[in-house]
């Protein structure tokens, strides 16, 4: 996890709570922590709003602690 947060705090125009956002969802699971690493394996240049979509499009995000039903 501690990997994750520095690839989070270096992402370009990352911020607080972009970062919070993420670490929370990669903690409900470890195969959220394995496609988000993965992901920015894959698209190091991405932006927070990048990622942020991609972990929406996630078919369970809706069931997540993060979706905007709890928001």
């Amino acid at each position: 996890m501690e990997e994750l947060i520095t690839r989070l705090n270096d992402v370009d125009d990352g911020y607080f709570a972009f970062v919070a956002g993420v670490i929370a969802y990669a903690k409900e699971s470890p195969e959220h922590l394995v496609l988000i690493n993965e992901y920015l394996d894959a698209n190091p240049d991405s932006k927070s709003s990048d990622i942020l979509g991609f972990i929406m499009k996630q078919s369970d995000f809706t069931q997540s602690g993060c979706s905007e039903e709890t928001a």
